[in-house]
């Protein structure tokens, strides 16, 4: 292993075990081998001149700004021009030495060092404008703090989050109309923070793609050479093939194979010449530098008809419209539905039902409607709420049209918010649906999460209800009471806070020992402290909890609950590993059931395989699921669930050690 490697290696191995010691919940490594590895990382970094931002030795210091300062770019950066075909870029290569790289997308940043230490970050703005980021970027879990190179050395990268990242982050929200759209926009809103504390929770990477400058170095006329020179600096660099005319379609291919396993968003490719005084006398047109191409993925596009436009509320009171048409083969899955994300979208397709449409699936991953071929413009904005029939009305946010409900009683409001509390991983009261809530609702049964739990006051009026009957109530009683023994993490997780998934409640219920009194004094400086607990969730469970109504409700569900604390067994064979699921399950009732068995026991249950997942487990170990090629390119065994309870010694025992 070489030594820059190594270094990576020690800076997750001791992030992890900083995690878990500060956390208050035992260790994963002893102080002694804790002591041991920081000095070999230290060593390490005195020899390379390399120190990684993440790094236990560099110590970073978080800054608020009132607002990002802008500052002039050198020189314009300029876009490239665009192809779509194999045979032009293989034209454009010709017999001259190429590089083919992915274009990547997120947030293009210029960093600039000076005396081996980052001076300068600035974003690309509007190509001659940026914004000057240079706190976020120190907080970028790859970026170099130091390098070995002394001179002045500036370098264009991509900020970017990856998939998996991207989806935990998502599943800790619980509205869809208040997730992010995609990786790119949660990573332009992560890098262009006020306050670097929240840049660093975000898990930015950085990926070099251009040195555009070094003092007094020999880069020998060449691109690779830049682009290895700077992986001797710390810095990841964008994959890359060499390339010319002759194996440009085998490379292409290669790309085209590899995207659909990656786990960073891409949406192409770039060419560059790798002669670099022949790709700068080519000079640039008034858009364009003549000595790089972009290549986007020729998308499979396919024809179909428009049925519907489902019109969705939601509990913050946006409507989102999702186009519903026939389906249709893409990228080797069935597809019929595409949001249309709001009404500007809604107006620039000019969509009608029956209209004949084109989808695709944008960087091949995301369904959405490419061109509407009869424009008909006959679809009719909503003038009602779907739900609660009262008048809707179109506001603009950040210059988008989107449809509103005008009708703070809205029941889709309070049924989403029911739905939310009585779902599996909060309260799960099984056998309550929508149907059945909204029905409650209506008749003045439920009006806050606490009536829930005295049903029996209308037992007569239930049972004489259309489609209920006296075993339909029971079940459902019986389903409430069961519920009554719960933990305090998934109340919380219930209560619908903006952005507290079931993770973050565990976080924050760890932290204050189970005590429901502090957890609802918490103060949003004092949740800050938790790790993974930002500004801005800090500050909306905190506002949750300032409203005398919100810490009403939450004590009259104290008191019909009985909570349990969470048992966890940092000593177990699996204590400190990472665990991805996928597939089907069987000696666990469900996926979720499987995860909370990891967590008592000291192991994290994560959403997508990277490389620093410890085990994917899937009972069917030949799946060509994307899960599973990851998993066999970064090396991670892919074990059954029989052979992960041999792990932990078996499913009794293990649960022997949690009692």
């Amino acid at each position: 292993m070489d030594k820059l490697a190594r270094i990576k290696e020690l800076v997750d191995r001791l992030d992890s075990a900083a995690k878990v010691y500060y956390s208050g919940k035992d260790e994963i490594m002893s102080n002694f081998e804790y002591d041991r590895l920081y000095d070999e990382l230290v060593q390490l970094e005195e020899e390379t001149g390399i120190v990684l931002a993440k790094s236990p030795t560099n110590k970073v210091g978080y800054e608020i700004l009132s607002e990002l300062p802008k500052e002039n770019h050198s020189s314009p950066m300029l876009s490239l021009d665009k192809t779509k075909s194999v045979e032009t870029l293989a034209s454009f290569a010709g017999s001259h030495k190429s590089l083919l790289s992915w274009k990547l997308d997120g947030l293009t940043i210029v960093l600039t060092y000076r005396e081996g230490r980052l001076f300068k970050a600035v974003t690309r703005g509007n190509g001659y404008v940026g914004e000057v980021i240079t706190a976020n970027a120190k907080t970028f879990v790859n970026l170099p703090a130091t390098i070995p190179y002394k001179g002045e050395l500036v370098i264009r990268g991509e900020a970017i989050i990856t998939y998996s990242d991207f989806e935990k982050i998502n599943s800790e929200i619980t509205d869809e109309a208040d997730k992010y759209k995609n990786p790119r926009n949660l990573c332009s809103g992560s890098v262009r923070q006020l306050n670097s504390r929240i840049t660093a929770q975000r898990n930015v990477k950085l990926l070099a793609f251009a040195l555009i400058s070094a003092e007094n170095v020999d880069f020998h006329n060449s691109r690779e050479y830049q682009f290895e020179w700077l992986k001797n600096q710390g810095f990841d660099v964008v994959e890359y093939r060499v390339t010319d005319e002759n194996n440009m379609a085998d490379a292409v291919k290669y790309f085209a194979d590899t995207i659909q396993n990656n786990d960073f968003p891409s949406d192409g490719l770039v060419l560059l010449y790798d002669d670099i005084a022949y790709g700068e006398s080519l000079g640039t047109t008034a858009k364009f530098p003549r000595n790089a191409i972009a290549f986007k993925w020729a998308d499979e596009v396919m024809e179909t008809t428009l049925r519907e436009v489902e019109w969705s509320a939601s509990r913050t009171g946006l409507i989102n419209p999702v186009a519903i048409f026939d389906p249709v083969e893409l990228e080797g899955t069935t597809v019929s539905r595409a949001s249309v994300h709001n009404v500007s979208i809604v107006e620039e397709l000019m969509l009608g039902i029956e209209d004949r449409i084109t989808v695709y699936k944008a960087n091949m991953i995301i369904p959405q409607i490419a061109d509407n071929l009869t424009r008909s413009n006959s679809l009719e904005i909503p003038k009602q709420c779907p739900v609660c029939g009262m008048p809707t009305t179109i506001s603009r946010n950040q210059e988008a049209k989107t449809l509103v409900c005008t009708n703070p009683d809205c029941l889709a409001k309070h049924i989403k918010s029911f739905e939310h509390f009585v779902e599996r991983n909060a309260m799960n009261i099984d056998g309550i649906s929508g149907q059945t809530l909204e029905k409650f609702i209506d008749q003045g049964y439920i009006k806050d999460y606490t009536d829930l739990y005295h049903l029996e006051r209308f037992h007569d009026r239930i049972v004489g209800m259309e489609g209920f009957g006296e075993k339909s109530y029971e079940k459902i009683i019986e389903s409430v009471n069961k519920s009554r023994k719960t933990s305090l993490a998934r109340l919380i997780f219930g209560l619908g806070i903006a952005g507290i998934g079931l993770a973050n409640a565990k976080l924050i219920c760890r932290h204050f020992d189970e005590d429901a009194d502090r957890i609802m004094d918490a103060s949003a400086e004092e949740l800050m402290d938790i790790e993974g607990i930002g500004e801005v969730l800090a500050k909306a469970f905190a506002d949750y909890f300032a409203g005398e109504r919100n810490r009403e409700q939450f004590n009259l569900l104290r008191e019909e609950l009985e909570f349990e604390k969470e048992v966890r067994n940092m000593g177990s064979a699996i204590s400190g590993k990472t665990f991805v699921i996928t597939g089907s399950v069987h000696e666990f009732a469900n996926r979720d059931e499987l995860k909370s068995f990891i967590e008592a026991r000291g192991g994290k249950a994560a959403s997508a395989v990277s490389a620093k997942t410890d085990y994917l487990i899937n009972n069917d170990s030949k799946s060509t699921s994307s899960k599973n090629k990851k998993a066999i390119e970064l090396g991670v065994p892919i074990i059954t669930e029989e052979e992960f309870l041999d792990l932990v010694g078996g499913k009794q025992n293990a649960n022997q050690d949690t009692e």
